[in-house]
């Protein structure tokens, strides 16, 4: 198959006359939860763009939940990890769906929505799809890739002392502004016509599921100041500013505001946040590990309470943004230019880093001695803690 796209790549849809109308939308959501949070913008233009068309967004299981309530979707299509791009594409095939927009970059996703049979079929450009797709649309001139540095070009630059803030794979970090993932999925609903103008994530709780997690948890009855911890990242070890900074900041904190720490995480990090809890020597109420015991939901109606948010950069430092806490988040091998919280620059939140100049290198694991995090301290965290609240 030839992966090659036509030498007009950006192919418009087709429209009746009149302009665009398709009455029946599908949209390939992405796979992971702080991508997912990252497309609101795109949803609502979209929304914006075609006020009264049907828009159903097929996600992994996972994310469905993620989706409730939410202004930019009227229906989910769920699938499960295990789920084959045939069955997917019978039940596209059933959503009688007339225009289908892929978010991912992935063959796999364009294959769905093509053997689906939905007529237009729109998403970037990329080898080994183009053929999937009815529209190509053309990357951004100004787009920066999160391009994974080689382990001999992290130890020449850390030979040579470069500073990470004058280079970013030979582009100047003054194209920062236009940088960010959430132009690439505004991008692609331009092409269909929607305005690409910045808007900020957003995501939606009600206040019945706020009022029914205090009562589950036991947070109805408390009176201190709630503080949110998230530990953990699923990317990889290399974006975790270590587990005993967390333990010192919280315990400082808790010393100086007398606040209730809500400690977040998956499965995975339950042996993390008992670690912290246990850690932290603090009068009764004052940390409750969350870790593992919460749903999608429950997660988000617990970050909306919370009065700031101290997590590394992950999925749930998106969600909680996206409902308006401000987030403090020590930044290591990823790039808050590129996927920072929320609107890029928005002074609600605190996002630092240190002067490590082969940060950021975009690798799960460090090669070297981690010192994109460990230069971040934790006198520097705890004072962007206490300036947010």
């Amino acid at each position: 198959m030839n992966s090659h796209p036509p030498s007009s790549i950006l192919v418009a849809p087709k429209q009746s006359e009149g302009g665009l109308h398709p009455r029946r939308i599908v949209v390939r959501g992405t796979n992971w939860l702080g991508d997912a949070v990252m497309t609101t913008p795109a949803l609502l233009r979209l929304r914006e763009k075609f006020p009264d068309a049907h828009i159903a967004l097929l996600t992994p299981e996972k994310l469905g939940d993620l989706w409730t309530n939410h202004p930019a979707i009227s229906e989910t299509i769920s699938f499960a990890p295990d789920e084959n791009v045939f069955s997917i594409g019978k039940k596209l095939h059933a959503g009688n769906f007339d225009l289908a927009l892929v978010l991912p970059n992935s063959p796999r996703s364009a294959l769905e929505v093509w053997l689906s049979g939905i007529p237009q079929r729109i998403g970037y450009a990329r080898p080994w799809r183009n053929w999937f797709l009815t529209t190509r649309v053309t990357p951004r001139p100004d787009a920066v890739k999160m391009q994974k540095r080689s382990v001999g070009e992290i130890r020449q630059l850390v030979a040579a002392d470069v500073s990470r803030r004058t280079d970013y794979n030979d582009r100047a970090f003054t194209s920062a502004a236009t940088a960010h993932q959430l132009h690439e999925y505004l991008h692609l609903v331009a092409a269909l016509g929607a305005n690409p103008e910045l808007l900020p994530p957003q995501l939606v709780v009600t206040p019945d599921e706020v009022e029914a997690v205090k009562k589950k948890f036991g947070l109805d009855e408390i009176k201190r100041p709630l503080f949110g911890l998230n530990p953990g990242a699923e990317y990889g070890p290399a974006k975790r500013w270590p587990v005993e900074k967390f333990i010192a900041t919280g315990r400082e904190i808790q010393n100086r505001t007398n606040c209730t720490w809500l400690t977040f995480g998956g499965e995975a990090d339950a042996t993390m946040a008992h670690r912290i809890e246990s850690a932290i020597p603090s009068p009764p109420s004052a940390i409750w590990n969350l870790a593992g015991k919460t749903t999608l939901r429950e997660l988000m109606a617990l970050l909306k309470i919370c009065r700031v948010l101290l997590t590394n950069d992950s999925g749930p430092m998106h969600v909680a943004a996206a409902l308006g806490t401000p987030v403090v988040v020590p930044f290591g091998s990823t790039s808050p230019e590129l996927t920072g919280p929320g609107l890029p620059g928005d002074a609600r939140h605190r996002l630092l880093k240190s002067d490590a100049p082969c940060s950021p290198c975009f690798l799960r694991e460090c090669p070297i001695d981690f010192r994109c995090l460990n230069g971040i301290s934790v006198e520097r965290v705890v004072e962007a803690v206490l300036e947010v609240v």
